[in-house]
């Protein structure tokens, strides 16, 4: 399996082409595939995936709005300390949300294959039956 581009964005990036493994399509048309009542697992899959992103995209911004608070050249005053110690509260909660969702998503789809195309061929007509010998009586 090809590695992701994007370290920030590595979990989803993966359960992205897991699925899209699994379903042999890109995921935005599997998304919108997932809208349909009869595909509850897909719908879930997305659903986590979605999720994961999320996260993936919270964990980012708060780790550079921490780098900002904590700059070299920037005096930390009485109000920052509170927003640094959210920052990393933030980063926590997140880490631990993607981490849930990464790890229930790759145990689902571990556990699935994908299944084989079907057959295109139309079936064969039916064989006619055999006559039947019929016994003849001599007495």
């Amino acid at each position: 399996m090809p590695q992701p581009d994007d370290p920030a964005h590595a979990v989803s990036q993966i359960i992205a082409q897991r699925i899209e493994a699994l379903y042999g399509q890109p995921l935005a048309e599997l998304e919108a595939l997932a809208d349909v009542p009869e595909s509850t697992l897909l719908a879930a899959l997305t659903g986590n995936h979605s999720a994961l992103v999320f996260a993936e995209r919270n964990i980012a911004f708060q780790l550079e709005r921490l780098r900002e608070l904590t700059s070299p050249d920037r005096e930390i005053g009485q109000f920052d300390a509170g927003h640094i110690l959210d920052c990393a509260r933030r980063i926590a909660e997140s880490v631990a949300t993607r981490d849930a969702y990464a790890k229930s998503t790759g145990a689902v789809l571990g556990g699935l294959r994908r299944a084989p195309a079907p057959d295109t061929q139309p079936p064969a007509p039916p064989v006619p039956a055999a006559p039947t010998a019929v016994a003849s009586r001599t007495r």
